[in-house]
């Protein structure tokens, strides 16, 4: 059995300041795919994350104190790559790949729309050439783990207000179109095998109070091939974890 989790850590230094690492200790996860690192590997302590018992692995953005990935792991993994080999995502540093055994193991992070119409337009090129890439892999690597933060909930279940969201980027109707072709082109979203509860989020808006409200919206997944729901032993999202303005999605899975 293997305990597979998934964090935006909005800045890996800011979540490290907030005990980020009795957190991953505690967790016991064999895999932990991180995103928003906000940091370059020279800036941070490495010792501390070998020292709770974690091979890491990081693809930060070129660009300082944004976007990145990292994947940290308890056995080593037999093969590492870094980015699609795609220019213009790969210097946002938005996707790292470990392959362990048949099994790959994605840490994603998507681009978000929220900022204006010119990174919508960037986003939605992503999801296009994103599936494209994915699916050509799945042709070499057909059991694929793509973990990570999507920046877009699939249905009106995943969203606490989806009639006042209906024009808001991460919940627009060509996102959640991707996200249902996506699926039915050969993957499982892992969580609502287990779990078809509303109010169920990842992230929450810093503004009005919307944690403690719980008005949220479920935008991080662990998404695996269809080739391996029939490993899958449990999912579940953990929102007592509080390092960021995302929370962790768990889940446990034989391979």
């Amino acid at each position: 059995m293997k305990k597979i989790i998934t964090y935006n850590v909005n800045g890996i230094r800011a979540a490290l300041t907030k005990n980020w690492i009795e957190w991953l200790k505690e967790s016991n996860a064999d895999v932990v795919c991180v995103q928003e690192i906000k940091a370059h590997p020279e800036q941070l302590d490495l010792k501390i994350f070998e020292d709770a018992g974690y091979h890491h692995f990081w693809y930060p953005a070129q660009k300082k104190g944004y976007s990145g990935v990292a994947i940290l792991c308890k056995q080593k993994p037999d093969n590492v790559v870094y980015g699609m080999g795609i220019e213009k995502y790969d210097v946002e540093g938005r996707f790292l790949r470990a392959d362990f055994g048949d099994v790959s193991v994605v840490s994603v992070y998507m681009p978000s729309g929220s900022s204006g119409d010119e990174r919508q337009a960037f986003k939605m090129e992503w999801l296009n050439d994103f599936t494209n890439y994915v699916n050509q892999l799945k042709q070499e690597r057909p059991k694929l783990i793509i973990c990570g933060d999507y920046n877009i909930c699939n249905k009106a279940i995943d969203i606490h207000n989806p009639k006042s969201n209906a024009n808001t980027s991460g919940f627009l109707p060509e996102e959640r179109a991707w996200f249902d072709a996506y699926l039915e082109s050969g993957y499982v979203d892992s969580f609502r095998v287990f779990n078809n509860q509303p109010n169920e989020y990842t992230w929450w808006s810093y503004r009005a109070n919307a944690r403690a409200k719980n008005l949220g919206w479920r935008i991080d997944y662990n998404i695996v091939t269809n080739n391996l729901k029939d490993k899958l032993k449990g999912a579940k999202i953990l929102p007592d974890a509080v390092h960021s303005d995302h929370c962790p999605c768990a889940l446990d899975i034989e391979f």
